[in-house]
């Protein structure tokens, strides 16, 4: 059966909000009050998934984001019209929360062999024929690189294309990714000392340093 890859990236992209105020936290912010028990189990329970401990931690006894003592910006979550979500944050599936994240090995030689079927305009018989087999091979395309961040929560905006990822779903649940698509093409975990970093490790701490280039 051949997938109708248009209508898949228009069904995949409504799991993202564009309803959710605001901009994202930056450095002089306030951070917001911790949340409860009973909201941080609500939370959960909407969403679908099971907070890490340490960012569950977090939400409980620190903040439940914007911009901390150690100067570390985060996405904030909070209960809107629309339900729990992550304010400011437009990047972040909630349809595709629940659904493991993926380790960039996992996808490496399936990211390879699409690649190599992008349409060329010598392969078709006129130029309507390559526009529409392109428009379906970049839908696929979309749909792909959706996927590729499945089960994470854009947790910090970094500027100029940049987010850092928390898995929350998932055998990498906890641990943190730099989403370096806008220049890199890659999805690269975070490191301190050779070594995933935590959370709390990630606090105060800039992003693109504990990237392995």
């Amino acid at each position: 059966m051949t997938t109708d890859w248009m209508a898949e990236a228009r069904r995949t992209v409504r799991g993202r909000r564009s309803d959710q105020p605001g901009s994202p936290a930056r450095q002089g912010a306030c951070p917001a009050p911790p949340l409860s028990e009973t909201e941080i189990c609500e939370a959960e329970a909407e969403l679908g998934i099971a907070f890490p401990d340490q960012y569950r931690t977090y939400l409980l006894s620190r903040s439940a984001g914007g911009v901390d003592g150690a100067g570390s910006a985060m996405n904030r979550l909070r209960r809107s019209a629309a339900g729990w979500g992550w304010h400011g944050d437009t990047d972040t599936n909630y349809d595709l929360l629940t659904t493991a994240f993926p380790h960039p090995d996992s996808y490496s030689a399936a990211e390879e062999e699409l690649n190599g079927r992008e349409p060329l305009t010598d392969g078709y018989p006129d130029e309507n024929a390559y526009r529409t087999a392109w428009q379906h091979w970049d839908a696929e395309y979309e749909v792909f690189q959706e996927r590729k961040t499945s089960g994470a929560v854009y947790i910090q905006d970094n500027g100029c294309g940049f987010a850092t990822l928390l898995v929350v779903t998932g055998p990498l649940r906890g641990s943190l990714w730099f989403d370096g698509r806008a220049t890199c093409d890659r999805i690269l975990p975070l490191h301190l000392d050779s070594r995933p970093v935590s959370f709390e490790e990630w606090l105060g701490r800039g992003s693109m340093d504990l990237v392995g280039w």
